[in-house]
C-alpha cells in the first residue's frame, strides 16, 4: 500500500507519525526495547499529547534478529499466528555503550544509534550494513476512512535485487513491483498468487519474514525507489531480518523458523496422469490411458482421478459416482495391480446437494455468518459450505471421510482450492477472519497431510496442493495451478515456480502442456521435457486429455525417453529431495542460488539447477532456439556429451528430444541401473557419471540415498595421475564408472578408470 505521494507528500487523507527520536532503551541480556516519539521533544510539554512508538528487538534463533514494531498494545489478537521454532529463552546477547544498543546473534547484528535520530541498522558479521531502517522508516499511518496501519521500510543497496515473496508469476526479480499478499485464485498470468509468502530473500544475502499470516503489503522499491516498504493494517508490525551470508544459509534459518519440507516418498517423483478436469471418463477410459501408456512404453507411477470421480452438484460428499465407477474398491484394486498409486481430487467445500452438508451443518463443522447462518455461496458448487479446520472436531470428522478413501485404496490427494475465504464469518476458535484469509490454507494441507502420515506411514505422505502460505513447504508437493497451453504460460510457471523455491518451498511441480485449452504439439513436447526435469510431474489439463498420443507419436517419443531419463536420475534427484528435506535447499534451484558471486546468474528466470550439479534450460519456442548462461567451468551436456567452458551465453538449437542439460564440472552423478520405476533399488548396477576438474589433486564423493533419504553407500573419488579411483563404502555390489568421452570401468569395492 502506498501512503505517499511522490517523495515529498503524504496522500490526500492519510497522516503518518514516524518513529522520530528515542526517548528511553530498555536493555536484558537477549532483548532489548526501544520507545521512540513521533516528533522532536525540545521541552517537557512535548511529551504531553503525543504518542510513542514501541520497538521490541529480540532474537528467535541464531542468525534471526527480530523487530516488533507497537502503537497501542492493547488490541486484542485472537490469532491464527505462524507456528515457529524459535529457541526457549531467546538467542543472541546484548551489549550497550553510551552511543549504541546492539543485539548480536550469530553473523547478524542490529545497531540503535540513539543520538542520531530513531534508526535500526542490521550488519553482518565482518560489519558490513545488509540494510537499514533509517530516518522515516518506521511509522504507523491511518487513512480517510479510519484504518490503522504499521510500516517499516528497509534499504536497497545499490544493485541489490529482491526475489521470493511466494509463488509469482510477474518478473522474477520483484523490484518496481507492489505485491499484496492475499490468497487469490487468479491463474497464472496476473499479479495474483494461490501461494503468498510473506519472505524476501535479497541478493545481498540476508531475507525478510514479516510475521502477520493476514494480508501484508510490500512495495519493492516501487513507492521509495531505494527501500522496500511492508505495512499491515494492525496496531504491531512483527518482522525479522535472517542472516546469511549466502541465500541457501538464508533459506536454511528461515525454514528451520517456520518448518522444513517432509520427504516426499520416492515413487511420487514418476510421472502422475490425470484424467484431467471437465472431460468425460469411466474405468474403461481410465484403463485405455493406463494400458496405453504401457503399451508404448511410458512409464506411468501415478494415475490421478479429478473432480468428476464424485457425483455432480456434490463436491465433496467423497463418494466414488455409482453410475460411472460402480465398483471402486475393485477398480483400485486393478489399477494396484498394474503397479499404480492413485490420487483423487477432493477441495475443503461441502456442497449443499451433498448429503454431509447437513451432517456437517448439524456438527457445527461449517463456517458461519456472525448470525450463526452457515456461509454458503455458489461460486464453485451449488450452496456449498466452507470447513472450518480451525475446530478440532471438524479436523477429525473431515479425516474421518478421507480415511475411507484410503481404506478403499487411495494413496494420496490433491488438494485444490482454499483460496478464496470470506472475510464476513466467524471461526469456531475466534480467529480472525482476516488473518485466517492467507492462513485457512495452511490448515487444511496439514489436516490431510497428518493423516496420510498417520495412515500411511512417515515417509509415505504427499499431496498434490495448490495454494499455500508460509510454513505450507512442510507439506509437500505444491503445483502451479491454472495456467495457459501456450509457450508464455510455461515460461510464466517457471517463474512462479523458482520465485517459490526462494520463499522456503522444496518441492513443486507444474501441469505438463498447460491447464486451460489444448496445447499445440510443439508445445505439449516442450513442456514434456521441462515437466520431467522438474521435482515433480503430471500430465493434467482442463476440457482434454493429456496422453501423449493425442499429440502426436513423436510426443509418446519424447515423453517415454524424458520419463524414462527422470528414472535414471533418481539416486541423484532423490539425494536433493533428501537435501531439501534436511536444509530447506529446494531441488529446483534459481541459478543465483548455486552462483550467488555471478552477477549474470542473479536475474536469471528461464533456466535453473536441478539440485546442485545440473543445469536445465527449458526450449520456450517451437523452432527449438534457446539462449542459456554457463556460469564459470567446464560443463558436459547429458544427453550429447559436448564439453563447453563458461563463463558464456550461449544460442542452441534443439529438437524435441533435448535442450540444455549440463553437468557441472567436479560433479559425480549417480545413476540408477533399472529406469522402468523411480522407486527401484538405485544400488542394483548403478552408474558413476564422474565430470573431474582438472585439478591434479581433484577429489569428490556422492551418497546414494535408501528410500528414507538416509545414506545407503557413498563413493569416494579421487584422481590418481591418469586415472579415476572410485571407492564404494556401504555397498559391495558391483558398479560402472564412466567418464566424459566414453571411458569407463565395473567392479565392486574400488574401481580405476582412465582420464585424461
Amino acid at each position: 500500500m502506498k501512503f505517499t505521494d511522490g517523495f515529498w507528500r503524504i496522500r490526500d487523507g492519510v497522516q503518518i507519525s514516524y518513529a522520530t527520536e528515542v526517548r528511553d532503551v530498555r536493555a536484558e541480556s537477549k532483548r532489548f526495547t526501544t520507545y521512540a516519539s513521533t516528533k522532536k521533544v525540545t521541552r517537557r510539554g512535548d511529551t504531553l499529547n503525543a504518542p510513542l512508538v514501541t520497538v521490541d528487538c529480540f532474537s528467535p534463533a541464531e542468525g534471526v534478529v527480530g523487530v516488533r514494531v507497537t502503537h497501542h498494545a492493547g488490541k486484542r489478537r485472537p490469532g491464527p499466528d505462524f507456528a515457529l521454532a524459535a529457541e526457549a529463552g531467546g538467542a543472541g546477547e546484548v551489549r550497550r555503550d553510551d552511543a549504541a544498543t546492539e543485539l548480536t546473534s550469530g553473523p547478524l547484528t542490529l545497531r540503535l544509534d540513539a543520538d542520531s535520530g530513531f534508526g535500526l541498522t542490521f550488519l553482518d558479521a565482518h560489519g558490513r550494513e545488509l540494510t537499514r531502517a533509517g530516518a522515516k522508516s518506521t511509522a504507523y499511518a491511518t487513512t480517510a476512512e479510519g484504518a490503522h496501519h504499521v510500516l517499516s521500510r528497509l534499504s536497497l543497496g545499490v544493485g541489490e535485487h529482491v526475489y521470493g515473496l511466494g509463488e509469482r508469476f510477474t518478473p522474477f526479480v520483484k523490484n518496481g513491483q507492489t505485491v499484496d499478499v492475499w490468497q487469490a485464485d487468479g491463474g497464472t498470468s496476473s499479479e495474483q498468487a494461490y501461494k503468498n509468502v510473506p519472505f524476501y530473500l535479497s541478493s545481498r544475502g540476508y531475507g525478510v519474514f514479516v510475521n502477520h499470516p493476514g494480508a501484508v503489503s510490500f512495495e519493492v522499491g516501487s513507492e521509495s525507489v531505494g527501500q522496500v516498504q511492508f505495512s499491515v493494517e494492525d496496531q504491531t508490525l512483527e518482522y525479522y531480518v535472517i542472516a546469511g551470508p549466502t541465500p541457501k544459509d538464508v533459506l536454511g534459518r528461515y525454514t528451520a523458523l517456520t518448518g522444513r519440507p517432509a520427504l516426499p516418498p520416492a515413487w511420487s517423483f514418476g510421472l502422475w496422469l490425470s484424467t484431467s478436469f471437465t472431460t468425460s471418463y469411466d474405468e474403461a477410459t481410465v484403463t485405455s490411458f493406463v494400458d496405453g501408456m504401457a503399451e508404448r512404453g511410458i512409464p506411468l507411477s501415478v494415475f490421478h482421478f479429478d473432480c468428476f470421480w464424485m457425483r455432480e452438484y456434490q463436491w465433496c460428499d467423497f463418494r466414488w459416482d455409482p453410475e460411472v465407477f460402480p465398483d471402486p474398491e475393485g477398480m483400485l484394486a486393478r489399477l494396484k495391480d498394474k503397479g499404480l498409486r492413485v490420487s483423487v481430487w477432493i477441495n475443503p467445500y461441502i456442497a449443499q446437494k451433498s448429503p454431509l452438508f447437513d451432517e456437517a451443518a448439524a456438527l457445527g463443522h461449517l463456517v458461519r455468518r456472525p448470525g450463526g447462518d452457515v456461509w454458503q455461496w455458489d461460486l464453485w458448487q451449488a450452496g456449498m459450505g466452507l470447513v472450518d479446520f480451525t475446530s478440532p472436531d471438524a479436523r477429525a470428522w473431515f479425516q474421518s471421510k478421507l480415511k475411507a478413501l484410503l481404506d478403499q485404496g487411495v494413496d494420496c490427494f490433491k488438494t485444490d482450492f482454499g483460496e478464496r475465504i470470506p472475510t464476513d464469518v466467524v471461526w469456531h476458535d475466534g480467529s480472525d477472519p482476516a488473518r485466517m484469509h492467507n492462513y485457512y490454507t495452511h490448515l487444511y494441507n496439514r489436516t490431510v497431510f497428518e493423516l496420510l502420515e498417520k495412515e500411511r506411514g512417515q515417509g509415505e505422505a504427499v499431496l498434490f496442493a495448490r495454494s499455500a502460505t508460509a510454513g505450507g513447504q512442510q507439506y509437500p508437493v505444491h503445483w502451479g495451478g491454472d495456467c495457459w497451453s501456450s509457450f508464455e504460460a510455461m515460461a510464466e510457471s517457471l517463474r512462479g515456480g523458482l520465485s517459490l523455491s526462494l520463499s522456503g518451498f522444496g518441492f513443486w511441480s507444474h501441469d505438463i502442456g498447460g491447464f486451460e485449452g489444448t496445447p499445440d504439439p510443439e508445445v505439449f513436447k516442450r513442456w514434456l521435457a521441462f515437466g520431467l526435469l522438474s521435482s515433480h510431474s503430471r500430465l493434467h489439463g482442463s476440457t482434454s486429455y493429456r496422453v501423449p498420443w493425442e499429440f502426436g507419436d513423436e510426443a509418446v517419443d519424447v515423453a517415454r525417453q524424458f520419463t524414462l531419463l527422470k528414472h535414471r536420475l533418481m539416486p541423484y534427484l532423490y539425494g536433493a529431495a533428501a537435501e531439501a528435506h534436511r536444509t530447506g535447499v529446494p531441488m529446483m534451484r534459481p541459478m543465483l542460488l548455486e552462483f550467488p558471486a555471478d552477477p549474470a546468474c542473479r536475474p536469471l528466470d528461464r533456466q535453473y539447477m536441478l539440485g546442485p550439479d545440473l543445469l536445465v534450460a527449458p526450449v520456450f519456442g517451437a523452432d527449438g532456439d534457446v539462449e542459456v548462461y554457463l556460469p564459470e567451468g567446464t560443463w558436459t551436456h547429458l544427453l550429447s556429451g559436448e564439453r563447453v567452458t563458461g563463463p558464456c551465453w550461449r544460442t542452441e538449437r534443439h529438437g524435441y528430444d533435448s535442450l540444455p542439460l549440463y553437468v557441472r564440472e567436479g560433479a559425480v552423478l549417480p545413476l540408477a541401473g533399472d529406469d522402468s520405476r523411480p522407486d527401484g533399488d538405485w544400488l542394483e548396477a548403478p552408474v558413476l557419471l564422474v565430470h573431474p576438474s582438472g585439478a591434479s589433486d581433484y577429489a569428490a564423493e556422492v551418497t546414494v540415498p535408501d528410500a528414507a533419504g538416509l545414506p545407503a553407500a557413498t563413493f569416494h573419488v579421487r584422481r590418481d595421475g591418469d586415472a579415476l579411483r572410485v571407492t564404494a563404502s556401504g555397498t559391495d555390489r558391483p558398479f560402472t564408472v564412466r567418464v566424459p568421452g566414453g571411458a569407463e570401468a565395473s567392479g565392486s569395492g574400488e574401481v580405476s578408470v582412465p582420464v585424461s
